[in-house]
């Protein structure tokens, strides 16, 4: 299973044609959706498709995931029924408190998905949740759903994302704190290739460790975006050498490119290496 959850791409889980792209695409997490991208009069078709590709897809390097319908819905149990021990994780959405996800720990107490579970936030009460939500044994991972969030907050979504500001510093503080990855908000306008960048630089800069995609030309946006690139490795390698050999002669800082270097700045060096591993 793929460690790293640069890119967790979306596809709806009734259609096999999307589904089937997954292994050309190489997302690092592709996710079957049963959720909001799936009608109800479709959610068993889905559920079918589930079981086909979670099998046909074992082999493949991606991690795979399912994304059910809430726990308060009357889908969720069929949803973890529809959904074997061949899928990678679970992903389970809007997320608002620890005693909900305590519910769908319950249910899933005999599956093998039980400690592989992703959770949405994305609701005000989530969010200042989260970190509790995230404390929780079963939680692998996290992310931040802006545009269900901001229609729970009754606000004004806007291209500036400045409405959101707060609540994604909030999940990456979240994440800090409990050693959870957490994964950004999606962008919807899927040509608008600069501002996923833009975002994914904001995001990886809060404390996110990927980004939600929700078409395939976004996969290799994320996954560039949330890699170290070549200079920043090349300058964490030789950052790291000149500040290790201060630190030998007795110096617990050095000047390096112009700037004043303690241990601070070198684990954040240390940090861009072992992303780069």
């Amino acid at each position: 299973m793929t460690q790293q959850l640069r890119s967790m791409l979306f596809a709806p889980g009734n259609k096999a044609e999307l589904l089937q792209k997954f292994t050309k695409i190489q997302p690092d997490a592709a996710v079957i959706d049963l959720e909001d991208a799936v009608p109800d009069s479709e959610k068993n078709a889905a559920r079918e498709n589930v079981k086909e590709f979670g099998t046909s897809f074992k082999n493949e390097k991606f991690s795979v995931f399912v994304r059910v319908n809430p726990v308060s819905s009357e889908f969720f149990e069929s949803d973890i029924q529809a959904t074997g021990p061949e899928i990678d994780g679970i992903v389970i959405p809007k997320i608002s408190s620890v005693e909900e996800l305590q519910k769908a720990e319950s249910l899933l107490s005999t599956s093998a998905l039980a400690n592989r579970i992703v959770v949405g936030i994305e609701t005000v009460r989530g969010l200042t949740s989260a970190p509790d939500i995230l404390l929780r044994s079963s939680v692998i991972a996290a992310y931040f759903g802006a545009e269900d969030y901001i229609a729970d907050l009754g606000g004004v979504r806007t291209d500036s994302n400045e409405e959101v500001f707060f609540a994604r510093s909030q999940m990456g503080i979240a994440g800090r704190l409990t050693g959870i990855p957490v994964i950004d908000q999606i962008v919807a306008n899927f040509s608008d290739t600069e501002r996923f960048k833009r975002e994914s630089r904001q995001a990886r800069s809060l404390g996110f460790t990927g980004k939600l995609c929700i078409h395939p030309s976004q996969v290799s946006l994320a996954n560039e975006s949330f890699s170290p690139t070549e200079q920043e490795i090349s300058r964490a390698k030789e950052l790291l050498s000149n500040y290790e050999e201060a630190v030998s002669q007795g110096s617990a800082s050095i000047v390096f490119d112009g700037q004043m270097i303690d241990e601070a700045l070198a684990k954040q060096a240390r940090r861009i290496l072992d992303l780069s591993d």
